[in-house]
């Protein structure tokens, strides 16, 4: 069976963008529509600028040797002659790949079906894009893929690495640190001094998603978790019992169900709370992907929603606003998330030395009729 780990045409781990080489630097293609049309050259577009061959080079790699004269010449000429650089050719001169590798430790079904994972590229790429950087997408199934991964990087393929969804103790950050390689992590680390990294207050959030619920009347509140291996499957369950504490309620363990992020997973644990505690009048669900799963089981359940049973899921995806009833739900700023993330590894890859930083970002609570009160006398209640 094929390794689906691996681009077999290059063999690379498969990533979102993969650059081929063809020689050296001072080989390029023109940007034309005829593909027979004659290859630009190092030396025509020096020849363009008016200067050498050497010049020309080093104006292209950003060398401090190059008069600004010399270099807005030669960068006029390569975009009138539309002189492509060989990328291999460009890392050895500069150090650099102009890569960066995003690591995802999801399953691929969930990585392409959850649609946090295109928000958090798309915050990711408005920062890249102004640096002109590519982002490789890689998703590790394996121990095997892991190993390959890290020498793949190692390699000089990419100048950092962000990671997502990083199991609470998995080794890879560190094996990447202690090789030089500046790496983000999205989510809380298990070492958070020793590595920047990019979190959500999902304690907070979940907290004031069974406040919400709680001053709405409900007070048999269950809840379906993340996975307990990530962090932020273990924060947003804090917060939920937190979010009882405050509000005076009891914690029964009954009304608890692991879930994992996906729709499936959310319909799966739903069944299971419905016969675990039938009376249950509210439900905080860690994800709306896992939430969408449980409003399908409510329904075939004879369960109305708000009516019965109130819920609220975590993200506030474009999901959420669609599903029957439309879902309350914990917006996290994903897009901003993959932006601090990427400012962070810019950070670290042109100043390696400095300290790790990290940045929290907030929730805010979308509240919409899946959580209606639980009585007439309660409705002017958020």
């Amino acid at each position: 069976m094929p390794d689906p780990f691996m681009d077999t045409d290059h063999k690379s781990p498969a990533g979102v963008i993969d650059t081929p080489s063809d020689g050296s630097l001072e080989c390029g293609t023109a940007l034309m529509k005829d593909p027979h049309a004659t290859k630009v050259t190092l030396e025509n577009v020096a020849r363009a600028a008016g200067v050498s061959r050497a010049t020309a080079s080093r104006a292209l790699t950003a060398s401090p040797r190059v008069s600004d004269d010399a270099r807005r010449a030669v960068e006029r000429a390569a975009r009138r002659l539309g002189y492509v650089p060989n990328q291999a050719g460009r890392a050895l001169a500069t150090g650099r790949s102009d890569s960066v590798a995003l690591v995802v430790f999801e399953p691929t079904t969930l990585l392409f079906g959850d649609p946090f994972f295109p928000r958090l590229i798309r915050g990711l790429n408005d920062v890249l894009a102004e640096r002109d950087l590519q982002l490789m997408l890689l998703a590790p199934q394996t121990g095997a893929d892991v190993d390959r991964l890290e020498r793949y990087v190692a390699a000089g393929h990419a100048d950092g690495v962000l990671l997502v969804s990083l199991p609470g103790t998995h080794p890879l950050p560190g094996r990447l640190a202690g090789r030089g390689i500046p790496v983000v992590i999205g989510g809380r680390p298990s070492e958070p001094e020793r590595f920047s990294h990019v979190d959500v207050d999902n304690v907070s959030g979940a907290a004031h998603a069974v406040a919400h619920l709680a001053a709405g009347g409900r007070r048999a509140i269950a809840t379906i978790t993340g996975p307990q291996d990530v962090p932020a499957g273990q924060d947003r369950l804090r917060g939920y019992r937190q979010g009882l504490e405050t509000a005076g309620l009891p914690l029964d363990e009954g009304l608890v169900e692991a879930g994992d992020f996906t729709r499936d997973g959310g319909a799966r644990a739903m069944r299971f709370l419905l016969l675990k505690r039938p009376t249950l009048d509210a439900v905080f669900v860690a994800s709306d992907l896992m939430a969408a799963g449980a409003l399908q089981v409510l329904s075939e359940a004879g369960r109305r929603v708000p009516e019965d049973v109130a819920i609220v899921g975590y993200d506030d995806d474009p999901l959420a606003a669609s599903l029957q009833p439309p879902l309350t739900s914990v917006r996290q700023p994903i897009e901003e998330m993959g932006r601090e993330m990427a400012r962070l590894l810019l950070g670290a890859i042109h100043a390696p030395d400095h300290a790790p930083r990290r940045v929290l970002l907030t929730t805010r609570l979308e509240v919409r009729l899946s959580s209606a009160p639980a009585s007439p006398r309660l409705s002017g209640v958020a």
